[in-house]
């Protein structure tokens, strides 16, 4: 499979967009694009950038799957969403772009035993989304809306999550929704202790974090 180092995990029914303008990675949009859909892989980078090559790989990742092109600033922009997740079982030649042997990973089993999890972890997300956005710019709103599936939703929820990268990973690694949903519960917990820690009573305006009034 053609393969896409980043530096940030891809989740599952989770929206990816870039800019392709590297020559690799021009070649590899080419090739991908000849079947339907065009998908290709997407892993963390554990040690290196994503430009120039060279870098070291964790061995999980995400398929995206391609859903829109469009140009900008003489580069390709690339409109995908994440799909099925992926082990690596050995990297080949980067040559003409990396690629990768892979084993699809089979879907997480949701059973409605599962709801008090997701209704926990969802709630404790969007309260901690609601918490960083008064410090630091997030990306995604505390309302924002997650999928009617609850399987799908418990990946978006991860996905969501203020967390950082290896906080991440640890999610994508998880053998059942409950470990899922457990793991993002404790560690988006944690990461609101943090945050609290960080600027205790401060408030946005305190440390030069204009509030525009």
């Amino acid at each position: 499979m053609a393969m896409f180092p980043l530096g940030s995990v891809l989740f599952p029914h989770m929206p990816i967009a870039l800019r392709v303008f590297e020559e690799r990675y021009l070649a590899m949009l080419s090739a991908v694009l000849q079947d339907e859909p065009g998908e290709f892989g997407v892993v963390l980078i554990e040690r290196g950038s994503e430009v120039g090559g060279g870098d070291r790989r964790f061995d999980i990742g995400t398929v995206a799957r391609i859903e829109e092109l469009g140009t900008t600033d003489g580069a390709v922009a690339v409109i995908g969403s994440g799909t099925t997740r992926i082990a690596v079982d050995r990297w080949v030649d980067d040559g003409p772009f990396p690629q990768a042997e892979v084993t699809e990973l089979a879907d997480l089993e949701w059973k409605d035993e599962y709801l008090p999890l997701l209704t926990q972890a969802e709630s404790i997300v969007r309260r901690t989304i609601a918490r960083a956005a008064e410090f630091v710019e997030h990306r995604w709103s505390p309302d924002v809306a997650v999928d009617d599936d609850p399987a799908v939703a418990s990946w978006q929820l991860a996905g969501i999550a203020p967390l950082g990268d290896m906080d991440q990973l640890e999610l994508l690694r998880s053998t059942s929704l409950p470990q899922l949903l457990t793991r993002l519960i404790d560690l988006t917990v944690e990461a609101g202790e943090t945050l609290t820690a960080t600027w205790g009573d401060e408030k946005p305006g305190d440390s030069g974090w204009g509030t525009g009034a």
